[in-house]
């Protein structure tokens, strides 16, 4: 052994990393500054971290203890951002509920993570019902209730949230008590967090920090889970490659039970930064946050940016400082690229999964492609790009494994390692040893590698369409249609055809007051497209999507297969 690697690694030089750390450095060091705006609410991150504190030891009051899960069904709300540090500071992991999803579904998530506690807002309080009586594994209910929502609140559940952390009474050296006093100061002087910069580290940097279930279009969704390490690398990848400053103030649009909220959760800890919450995601209350509170940063699914676009002239505003969103999700046509600078609205394009903790991969910006026109920045935008600095290696591989040729031409699939790569999947060898087959993630998305080594998606492996031979890209087609002015949304499927085995069925929602027909279509299809990439077929009517607001493509090729009409 060499001198070298005799020096052990031991406590003064090797702490476990995990985003945890990061609220309790904003609360030492910015104790006063705003962690969370809501509504007339203005909470500091020396109030935020206590407040988590309280959590995590209500809930080692209840028995919750390392690896158990806690689950939380509730909109882009304090008490979610708060339970993204509360949970993992009590030892368990976060299992954020998508509030899109049925009773069913809801209730075969809680069993197969067999979470121990429910957090729900009242909102959701007949859901709830639903959910506990269709689970089989017992768990206690916490009931939020947020001053914003203006409906009916609902009562079901052991207790209610701010209750429920007022009886927590927390001592300096981090011990706490549980009673059931009514009358503990949150914003009691900045002392309590002084010297316990790091009091709830887990014992092992690949200790789960949160379980995340897929969308689950083709069968049951699959829980995905994340460890501390990926977690703290994700969230301060996400401040290079988005480009956040100190104190960035970041508006909640996308919905923080989507892979953690990309984890920018943890992001604005890290930069003691400003989180504005957003109950509803609509056109102009964005506009309105963006403006009143000087938001820089927001993330969005391109269906979001559709709506800003489409929004009503007497809604939009135009921020008088620079706006960044990034968007995912699905590969942003360069028709809304082009639109959402038009508002003032910088783009940069993203790509992950549930399994990448979000974005993984980067349309890095080069200062040289500011001199190119807004139709050629925006088509090099769509491109997906290259890895983010915390994923080791991303690349595009045939069906051998090997890289393809860097031609902007060959297919191949999107595939990527690192330690942003998730633990595996609850309770599933089989789908996690397929996922890691050869030591890479395979995503399932077909890709080219282009010349300067930029990754462009061309489609989801089952989308790409094979017509007489020739490999089409559903998304280029949808690139196209998008451009028209009539249409708002697109979708392409493969539909069978006696001749070619294949061809391009479009299906398209048409812009509110807006009336075109099928011919209008083809012909414009026809002047941006080789012709036999130009669908043959077009059916009109609203799109059917996911949960998380993505297109449900499996349906459409149902559709498309069997309808006499297609």
């Amino acid at each position: 052994m060499s001198t070298v690697d005799a020096l052990p690694r031991n406590a003064a030089n090797h702490v476990p990393l995990t985003p945890l750390g990061f609220i309790a450095w904003s609360a030492y060091v910015y104790p006063e500054r705003i962690a969370l705006i809501h509504g007339k609410l203005r909470q500091t991150w020396h109030a935020t971290y206590l407040r988590c504190r309280r959590m995590a030891a209500a809930l080692q009051h209840w028995g919750v203890a390392r690896g158990d899960v806690v689950a939380v069904l509730a909109p882009n709300t304090p008490a979610l951002y708060e339970a993204h540090f509360g949970v993992p500071m009590s030892g368990a992991m976060l299992n954020a509920l998508n509030t899109r999803l049925d009773a069913p579904t809801l209730a075969y998530i809680l069993d197969h993570g067999r979470a121990q506690v429910l957090l729900y807002d009242s909102e959701f309080a007949p859901l709830v019902r639903e959910v506990i009586a269709q689970a089989t594994h017992p768990i206690r209910v916490v009931r939020i209730e947020d001053a914003l929502f203006e409906g009916e609140h609902g009562d079901f559940g052991d207790i209610e949230y701010e209750t429920w952390l007022s009886n927590v009474v927390l001592a300096d050296d981090g011990t706490y008590a549980f009673d059931r006093r009514e009358d503990v100061d949150a914003d009691r002087p900045a002392a309590a967090p002084s010297g316990l910069p790091h009091d709830y580290s887990p014992p092992d940097e690949w200790d789960a920090i949160c379980l995340n279930y897929t969308s689950g279009t083709t069968g049951r969704p699959k829980g995905v889970v994340y460890h501390h390490r990926g977690a703290y690398l994700n969230s301060t990848g996400n401040v290079i490659a988005c480009g956040m400053p100190r104190h960035a103030v970041y508006l909640w649009t996308l919905p923080m039970f989507h892979c953690n909220g990309w984890c920018f959760a943890w992001t604005l800890a890290a930069l003691a930064g400003t989180s504005v919450c957003m109950r509803r995601v609509e056109a102009g209350a964005i506009f309105d946050a963006i403006v009143d509170h000087k938001v820089g940063f927001f993330s969005a699914a391109p269906v979001v940016l559709g709506m800003l676009i489409n929004a009503p002239s007497a809604v939009q505003r135009r921020a008088p400082h620079p706006v960044q969103v990034v968007t995912g999700g699905a590969a942003p046509p360069a028709a809304v690229i082009e639109a959402m600078e038009a508002l003032g609205v910088g783009v940069s394009h993203l790509y992950g999964l549930t399994e990448t903790y979000g974005p993984s991969i980067v349309c890095a910006w080069h200062d040289e492609w500011d001199a190119l026109d807004l139709t050629a920045r925006a088509a090099i935008k769509a491109r997906i790009g290259v890895r983010k600095l915390n994923l080791e290696h991303a690349t595009v591989m045939d069906d051998a494994m090997l890289p393809v040729p860097a031609d902007g031409v060959t297919l191949g699939e999107i595939m990527v390692r690192g330690n942003t790569i998730m633990k595996g999947y609850l309770h599933d060898a089989t789908a996690t040893e397929a996922a890691f087959a050869g030591g890479w993630f395979h995503t399932g998305d077909l890709g080219v590698m282009h010349p300067d080594g930029y990754i462009e998606i061309k489609d989801r492996a089952k989308d790409i369409v094979i017509s007489g031979g020739e490999n089409i890209s559903t998304v280029e087609v949808e690139g196209v249609l998008y451009r028209h002015p009539d249409v708002l949304e697109a979708a392409v499927v493969a539909r069978p055809d006696a001749t070619w085995g294949e061809t391009p069925c479009a299906f398209v929602t048409l812009k509110a007051g807006r009336h075109t027909d099928a011919e209008s279509i083809f012909a414009f299809c026809r002047a941006h497209l080789a012709r036999f990439k130009v669908p043959k077929t077009v059916i009109f009517g609203e799109l059917p999507k996911t949960s998380t607001g993505k297109i449900q493509k499996f349906l459409l090729r149902e559709r498309a297969r069997s309808d006499p009409q297609a």
